[in-house]
């Protein structure tokens, strides 16, 4: 009997994760929320008579109950988190698993989503590997007199490296997603701070332990792309860079290959240092026994001194600029497929060798905001979305084009992620340019205010792809 897919996802990735299924000969079920009765992964499955009772109706995409009892009603064998909501969540995955009527959970096996999950302990196993992390701590601090002196010395080391205006950050170490972090100037500052961020950590997680680390600024954001299988096989589809991002951390431009000698005279061998990454995150991925896609995030600072920073165990909104830059009997790969695939057990069927890379590739990140109020979300409705088609680039969405659209309020205001690829990076960015340039996006507010939108802000940050 073939596996058939509950898709606990919205959006665009719901939308690709159903043409994957499609590919894969799969049968598959979406839910969606009543704020997301016109997003178009709902009405491709509502309004086709072939797909009836394939899209049902839930309160939330965060309520367990819900998600598994449509899976059970519509004998669903094996669930698709996306990305957010469970898709890191490992008590849902064992939840799934273990359950009277398991399912598959389409990811890696719950035990790894737990300890690379923990980025404490993400650390210590790259520390014992020889991976090289962030200077600081590599587990919770609760004495303040040890705290103050692992201060001194990363700011001392700062110094002799000759780092300008050196600082450290004091962490929250229960906390996640930016919360309970501050950074210190000086050292005469640090008991006040560290002391601030223990309360707000005992506060709101019930635990008050504290990382301290060196603050890096002039860096670089590379991720290494890595697909695994149940069967030990590892491969990596290469390396990307999302430097570029909101103020509240939000990924808005990406660019593969992670480096480009044409993009910026570097003050070291980027080659070398990318190859190192790579090297090093499949060394990572081989000592706990990854199973599925993921990524391995990195810092890589102006000298090229590269940093692990944490690992997403789950598919990435980013997978595809890994994609158009590479190549398996001549095609560019379909990474979510690979990762349906791969969770329902088969062997890659592929080696290193067989993965051609070349030319590169952008991605744009199409968002309704005021970029210059900090990226505050602009909730609306739209009344004409029109994007080009050339044969390089692609555009995934969730937004009709054949109706007006109202933006919910309830999620954050992504409209569509656009990809571009060429011959080399120059090529990929002319083309970037061209497609936003045919991109028409119309729309107003309640108060009949007109529709903003990011375009403008992706078209100037073109030329710092790849740059320190």
């Amino acid at each position: 009997m073939k596996d058939k897919v509950l898709i606990a996802n919205r959006g665009e990735i719901a939308l690709r994760i159903m043409e994957a299924c499609k590919d894969l000969g799969l049968d598959y079920v979406v839910v969606y929320t009543p704020a997301d009765e016109d997003s178009k992964h709902v009405r491709l499955n509502i309004d086709s008579k072939s797909n009836r009772n394939k899209a049902w109706r839930i309160s939330s995409y965060t309520d367990p109950n819900d998600i598994l009892a449509v899976a059970d009603h519509t004998k669903c064998t094996a669930i698709h988190p996306g990305y957010g909501f469970f898709s890191e969540d490992f008590r849902f995955a064992r939840r799934v698993t273990v359950r009277d009527r398991p399912l598959t959970f389409i990811g890696p096996k719950w035990e790894v989503i737990k300890d690379l999950g923990d980025k404490i302990n993400t650390k210590k196993v790259a520390k014992k590997l020889g991976i090289p992390t962030i200077p600081g701590t590599d587990s919770p601090i609760y004495n303040e007199m040890e705290a103050e002196d692992i201060a001194q010395q990363l700011m001392d080391d700062q110094v002799e490296q000759k780092v300008e205006n050196p600082s450290i950050l004091v962490k929250a170490a229960a906390g996640g997603g930016g919360m309970g972090i501050e950074e210190v100037h000086q050292i005469e500052h640090f008991r006040r701070i560290y002391r601030q961020v223990q309360n707000y950590a005992k506060r709101q997680f019930g635990d008050g332990g504290v990382l301290i680390e060196q603050c890096l600024r002039d860096y670089n954001h590379i991720e290494v792309q890595l697909t695994c299988s149940r069967h030990g096989e590892r491969v990596h589809f290469g390396t990307r860079n999302c430097t570029i991002q909101s103020t509240g951390r939000q990924k808005r431009l990406e660019a593969a290959p992670g480096f480009d000698d044409s993009c910026f005279s570097y003050d070291f061998d980027s080659t070398e240092v990318l190859d190192k990454i790579v090297e090093y995150s499949l060394k990572l991925a081989s000592h706990v026994r990854y199973d599925n896609v993921g990524t391995w995030e990195w810092i890589v600072a102006r000298n090229g001194q590269p940093y692990l920073l944490e690992v997403n165990t789950r598919i990435q909104v980013e997978n595809d600029v890994s994609a158009r830059i590479s190549y398996l009997k001549g095609k560019q790969p379909n990474l979510i497929r690979e990762q349906i695939r791969l969770a329902l057990g088969d062997r890659i069927g592929f080696s290193q060798k067989n993965i051609e890379f070349k030319g590169a590739s952008i991605e744009m990140r199409i968002v309704a905001e005021d970029t210059h109020r900090g990226f505050a979300p602009w909730i609306g409705t739209i009344t004409k979305f029109d994007f080009p088609s050339y044969e390089w680039s692609a555009v995934y969405t969730h937004v009709p084009s054949d109706r007006p659209y109202v933006i919910p309020s309830d999620y954050d205001p992504n409209l569509a992620l656009a990809l571009v690829w060429g011959a080399n990076m120059a090529e990929a960015k002319e083309r970037g340019i061209q497609f936003l340039k045919d991109v028409v996006i119309e729309g107003q507010n309640a108060k009949g205010e007109p529709i903003l939108t990011n375009i403008q802000y992706l078209n100037e940050n073109f030329a710092r792809l790849l740059t320190f």
